[in-house]
C-alpha cells in the first residue's frame, strides 16, 4: 500500500516485468484496504479515471479498460456457432460480463469471482463496468472457480478465465492442469479464453501458456490488444477450441457497424478479431515453429 509516493502510483518491480514500473499520476485515494485474498486499492488518476489496483498490479483503468474486456469476451464468443451457456472465471470488476452478455447468441451466464470484496468495490467505485452484474443474463457466485468447474462438467459452450497476473490467489489459473480442468467443463465444441500475458515481456512464460493448452485442446491460438495501462501497452489470450477444424482467427460471427454501435463497442470488430492474431515473425516462430 506504500506504492503511492509524491503524487504518483507505482506498480510494484517484480519478476512479470524486470527493470520496468508503469506509473500514474494521482488526484486521491478512494479506497485501500485488506481483503481476505489480496491488498485491494482504488484510486482516482488524473488521465486514466478510476483506477482498481490488487495487490500492487493496475487490473483496470476506466480509460482503456474496453479494449481488455471486449477482446477476451468477444474473441472466443464470435469464435462459436452458438454459445450459449458461458462460465466466467474471475472478473470480479464486473468488466466482462457486461461485454459477454452483449452477444445476442449468448443466453446464461454463471460468473465464479473468489473475492467478494472486489465485487462489492467495484459496485461502488466501477459502476460503468459492475454494470455487467446487473443483467437478468447473469448468475454471480463468490467462490472457487476449481471446484464450481468440476461441479460442472460438460456444462458450458465458452469459458473465460479474467484473471489477474500469475502471482499470489491467480497463480493457478496459468498451470496445464487448469486447462485440463476447463476441458472436462466445456460441451462439444467448446472454447477457451484466458488471459495470456505480454511476448514483449516473458515469451517463455507466453509459449509455456500456449503448450499448456495444447496439451489438451487441438486447436490453440494467441491473439493481443493494445491497452495502455498494462506493461508494455499490450496484452495477449490463449484461445483454445475442443474443434480442431475451426479457425479461430477467423470470427464465425460478423457484426456490422450499426451492430457494433449498438452493442456499445469501442474496440472489437470483426476485422480487428482476425488481424489481432497476427503476430511479428520472430514471435510467430518462436510460438508456433519446432
Amino acid at each position: 500500500m506504500d506504492a503511492i509516493q509524491n503524487g504518483w502510483f507505482s506498480e510494484i518491480q517484480n519478476e512479470l516485468w524486470p527493470g520496468q514500473s508503469f506509473s500514474l499520476k494521482v488526484k486521491s485515494i478512494l479506497h485501500t484496504e485488506k481483503s481476505k485474498f489480496q491488498d485491494i486499492q482504488v484510486i482516482e488518476t488524473e488521465t486514466y479515471g478510476t483506477c482498481l489496483v490488487l495487490d500492487g498490479i493496475i487490473q483496470c483503468t476506466t480509460r482503456d479498460e474496453f479494449s481488455y474486456q471486449e477482446m477476451i469476451s468477444f474473441l472466443p464468443l464470435c469464435s462459436h456457432p452458438n454459445p450459449e451457456k458461458v462460465l466466467i472465471v474471475g472478473g470480479g470488476d464486473g468488466g466482462v460480463a457486461r461485454e459477454v452478455v452483449k452477444h445476442p447468441k449468448v443466453k446464461e451466464v454463471h460468473q465464479i469471482e473468489i473475492d467478494e470484496r472486489v465485487v462489492e468495490l467495484s459496485k461502488k467505485f466501477l459502476p460503468s463496468m459492475s454494470c455487467g452484474f446487473d443483467s437478468p443474463k447473469l448468475k454471480l457466485i463468490i467462490g472457487d472457480g476449481f471446484q464450481y468447474m468440476k461441479d460442472h462438467i460438460n456444462d458450458f459452450d465458452v469459458i473465460i478465465t479474467d484473471s489477474s497476473d500469475p502471482v499470489g490467489p491467480a497463480e493457478n489459473l496459468f498451470k496445464e492442469s487448469y486447462y485440463g480442468l476447463m476441458k472436462a467443463a466445456l460441451r462439444e465444441g467448446g472454447i477457451v479464453c484466458s488471459q495470456g500475458g505480454s511476448f514483449w515481456l516473458d515469451p517463455q512464460h507466453v509459449k509455456n501458456l500456449i503448450l499448456g493448452c495444447r496439451a489438451h485442446f487441438p486447436n490453440v491460438s494467441y491473439a493481443v490488444t493494445s491497452i495502455p495501462s498494462y506493461p508494455c501497452g499490450h496484452i495477449g489470450f490463449v484461445l483454445g477450441s475442443l474443434d480442431s477444424k475451426r479457425s479461430l482467427n477467423t470470427p464465425i460471427e460478423f457484426f456490422n457497424s450499426k451492430e457494433i454501435d449498438k452493442m456499445n463497442l469501442k474496440y472489437y470488430t470483426s476485422a480487428i478479431h482476425a488481424a489481432s492474431f497476427i503476430l511479428p515473425r520472430y514471435i510467430e516462430k518462436y510460438f508456433y515453429e519446432e
